[in-house]
């Protein structure tokens, strides 16, 4: 091979290899600067949410396929027609909406619970909270409200914005210990009885109170209840199918405002939580 071929044969092996070489640079920061550009999602189509945060839709036993018989022939269009329009009768079509109202600033000093009433100042909590009701114009069906002393006495308080609504007493409102919180705090720490026999009652209180809405129901209801603020800060927390251990990293002032929505698909939203913004200043306590 004369030298002239040696020369151009080099030449062309060195313009290939130099070649491929830029290319696969150029394919690099390509790659490189599309990636930069590419902004993901932080829930993907391939995520799965963890255990403890999937939703129970049956939470109230009332989800629609758990209350008719189920489908035996998955193949026969009839059966499985017949299983859709059981399952139209049986679904919700309104929304169940709780307020849950705490009590106002009350006498701690007092010796049972009858002594213990609303303070001067508790009262015109309840005031205020029963005009912030009014004001908000819901077509509320009825008050109910826990059996103690303070509560009874801001639930009458509230009444007196909305007169048309009647009053109803429930013993399982009454405050409590629901559960052992977690993380535990050393400045309260109840007996054990304690724990067993007020979360049986306050769980009771929830199972009565929290479910979707009746087929029956064909339009949304709100419904005022006065209580404390472990049973309403357990109820946000079982609502939500949050671990109810959770319940005491919850504050409440007083006379404040939660408000809960329960959906006819079993869906539940916190709307609003300890809302206190329609009191003035020197109203607000916890």
């Amino acid at each position: 091979m004369g030298v002239w071929s040696r020369f151009m044969t080099k030449k062309f092996v060195s313009g290939t290899v130099v070649g491929v070489v830029g290319g696969a640079a150029g394919l690099w920061l390509v790659t490189k600067t599309i990636d930069r550009q590419t902004v993901f999602n932080s829930f993907t189509t391939n995520y799965e949410p963890s255990p403890c945060a999937q939703w129970d839709w049956n939470w109230d036993h009332r989800d629609p396929k758990s209350l008719v018989k189920p489908l035996k022939k998955v193949d026969d269009p009839e059966a499985q027609n017949a299983y859709n329009k059981a399952v139209e009768l049986v679904k919700g079509r309104a929304t169940r909406h709780l307020i849950l109202v705490r009590h106002g600033q009350y006498n701690l000093d007092g010796a049972t619970d009858a002594e213990r009433t609303l303070t001067a100042l508790g009262r015109k909590q309840a005031t205020v909270s029963g005009k912030r009701l009014k004001a908000l114009d819901l077509p509320y069906a009825e008050i109910v409200r826990s059996t103690m002393t303070r509560a009874q006495e801001t639930a009458q308080i509230i009444g007196e914005s909305l007169p048309h609504l009647k009053l109803i007493d429930c013993c399982l409102l009454e405050e409590g210990s629901p559960i052992p919180p977690e993380p535990p705090v050393g400045h309260w720490r109840p007996e054990a009885s304690q724990f067993f026999q007020d979360g049986a009652r306050i769980e009771s209180a929830f199972r009565k109170y929290f479910y979707r809405a009746d087929p029956a129901q064909k339009t949304d209801s709100y419904t005022i209840i006065v209580c404390h603020a472990n049973v309403i800060r357990y109820f946000v927390c079982r609502a939500l199918q949050y671990p109810a251990e959770g319940w005491l990293r919850i504050s409440l002032g007083h006379a404040s405002l939660t408000w809960v929505s329960i959906y006819a698909d079993g869906r539940v939203s916190l709307r609003t939580l300890g809302d206190c913004g329609h009191m003035p200043k020197e109203l607000l306590t916890r």
